[in-house]
């Protein structure tokens, strides 16, 4: 059967991937609008020596399949410097590490002794009538306003560059719902939990927060991308876009963005919800329409190089995420250099900086030369960092991460229901099941796994 993937992004590629390696000559093509693969995996080693990760920066070896991915491709993934462990919130005007355990809790100036204990009684918090409830909403009714207020807040802006409060919780952390309705409350859900995994031997006992350490690759992460690339050879055609869907017969009809036309039996869509949506304009409408209602809100990136003696402060750890009640300019900055190695020249650092997000729009398209001073501004503010700095450059992307905001769930419902009169067609990528990379190459194996049966 011949398969034309449509999106050169990780899911495309990892979906290709786990398809040759159960049929090592499959009917396959890979389309790509770009004139690079990757995606929003695309890492840039800049003529100064700096190597600028544009979107994705890491991923968690606690999923086995990224893993299991980078191995099958020879390659030789790099887990994080230790220092990348300790993280930061900016609160009350400084930098406040986030605690790693329940004594680092208590001893924590992050959160008020009231907000303390707020959490403690998270074990007598009520469940809801709801069906659905926002990220907002959940936190609040569990942990307390000022534990939203200061930890699931960034947490949510690091993340998805997203809005709390109108963020579902059930489509962006359903293990989290999962708990909730297990054992009525996350503490003793998390404790019963790791009770059980203990019993069982394992090493990876569950966390209040992901577990796992961060990994990526000398060169960044476009080596995993660039390494599937690699092996599609004339499989996958970059510059080359897709702009419409048609079928006849038992086969699918793509309109090329050069002219031409290709015949299928089977097309995996794996590119942005909203250009999918424009795919299937004329073959699915309805599909389409519930497509173009997945937000993707605009977000830049500005990395900046020092040289290391023109910042005083020490750059140990992960970096800092801002809380909107901060009412600050930026999301937060990672310290890249004390992340990975290989992310600046010698004698120098590099900060990562990111603007804009659901809540936050305006100052993610802002002019670039206004963005790089105002970004400046809030180092200084919040760093301490008076120095110009050796290097600038910023990617703005003005669809970012996709948002899973309330009705999300009904939203994939309704597609695999009118994807029924659409035999051979699959809809994939970050807009549906998990915005992460390891969510994406896993739901990668699982459609080659579930095409191979």
């Amino acid at each position: 059967m011949k398969t034309v993937i449509v999106g050169a992004g990780i899911s495309g590629l990892a979906t290709a991937h786990a398809l040759l390696e159960r049929q090592p000559d499959p009917d396959l093509l890979v389309f790509e609008s770009a004139d690079r693969p990757g995606g929003k995996i695309w890492s840039e080693k800049t003529p100064e020596g700096f190597l600028c990760e544009w979107g994705v920066n890491a991923f968690l070896d606690s999923k086995p399949k990224t893993l299991q991915l980078a191995r099958s491709l020879s390659l030789a993934p790099v887990t994080s410097y230790d220092a990348s462990r300790h993280r930061f919130v900016y609160s009350n005007n400084g930098l406040r590490k986030l605690p790693g355990s329940p004594p680092a809790f208590l001893k924590s100036d992050l959160i008020s002794w009231p907000g303390k204990l707020r959490i403690l009684m998270e074990t007598l918090a009520p469940k809801t009538g709801k069906d659905e409830e926002t990220l907002k909403e959940f936190a609040v009714r569990r942990l307390g306003r000022e534990a939203y207020e200061k930890l699931i807040d960034p947490m949510a802006s690091g993340v998805f560059a997203g809005d709390p409060e109108k963020m579902s919780v059930n489509s962006c952390f359903p293990r989290i719902k999962e708990i909730e309705n297990e054992y009525r409350s996350l503490i003793i859900g998390l404790i019963r939990l790791q009770i059980k995994a203990a019993k069982a031997g394992r090493k990876d006992r569950p966390q209040a927060g992901p577990s796992g350490k961060l990994t990526s690759f000398y060169n960044g992460m476009s080596e995993l991308s660039d390494a599937i690339a690699a092996r599609l050879g004339g499989r996958l055609r970059l510059s080359t876009g897709v702009e419409s869907l048609t079928r006849n017969g038992k086969h699918y009809i793509l309109h090329l963005s050069n002219g031409k036309q290709e015949e299928a039996e089977r097309v995996i869509l794996a590119a942005p919800a909203y250009a999918q949506a424009g795919i299937l304009k004329n073959l699915a409408p309805d599909i389409a329409q519930i497509l173009a209602e997945i937000y993707y809100p605009p977000l830049a990136v500005c990395c900046y190089g020092y040289q290391r003696n023109k910042i005083m402060h020490d750059l140990n750890g992960f970096g800092f995420l801002v809380p909107s009640r901060e009412r600050r300019k930026i999301l937060g900055t990672l310290w890249d250099v004390s992340i990975f190695p290989n992310r600046a020249p010698d004698g120098y650092v590099l900060l990562r900086t990111m603007v804009g997000g659901a809540r936050a729009v305006d100052y993610a398209i802002e002019d670039k030369d206004k963005l790089a001073d105002m970004v400046r501004g809030e180092l200084a503010a919040i760093m301490g960092i008076d120095a110009m700095p050796d290097f600038v450059k910023t990617c703005r992307h003005e669809q970012s991460i996709p948002q899973y905001n309330l009705g999300h769930a009904k939203r994939l419902q309704k597609i695999d229901q009118l994807l029924q009169k659409h035999p051979d067609l699959i809809l994939t990528g970050n807009a549906f099941k998990g915005v992460a990379l390891n969510d994406c190459v896993a739901n990668a194996y699982h459609i080659a796994d579930s095409l191979a049966l």
